[in-house]
């Protein structure tokens, strides 16, 4: 399944995304790819706000009617803010994963952490290559 990833945000290999929403603030979610593979989100647990985050660090996690995971910081910084809507609206992972359904947004983020990750093209290259 092809899937078009939004080109202003940058991919991990654990299927994250992170993107700046302006300010020096990143977003940070699950991939497209990652909401499909999990099935419905029944549930989300958050950082707290003000924790300081390594990049790779579990931050996050989600459950479905499939699976747990740890949601992953793509990237190294404090948390600026959590959407709190996810507590009670889970599935919106699920129907918006590149936009609302995002997790926790980032402050303090490197430019250059940030532009190491995949593109849009390398994470869909990357999907189709280990789901083939």
């Amino acid at each position: 399944m092809q899937t078009d990833y939004p080109k202003e945000l940058r991919y991990t290999e654990e299927h994250e995304w992170v993107g700046p929403v302006g300010g020096g603030i990143y977003a940070v979610g699950i991939t497209a790819h990652a909401a499909e593979q999990l099935g419905d989100v029944t549930y989300v647990e958050l950082p707290e706000v003000g924790r300081a985050l390594a990049r790779g660090e579990a931050a996050a996690a989600v459950e479905s009617v499939k699976a747990a995971s740890d949601v992953y910081a793509p990237v190294a910084g404090k948390v600026a803010e959590i959407n709190g809507a996810l507590e009670s609206a889970p599935e919106m992972v699920n129907r918006d994963p590149h936009g609302e359904g995002w997790f926790f947004r980032l402050s303090g983020v490197s430019a250059q952490e940030f532009e190491s990750l995949m593109t849009a093209e390398q994470y869909a290259a990357f999907v189709q290559e280990h789901e083939g």
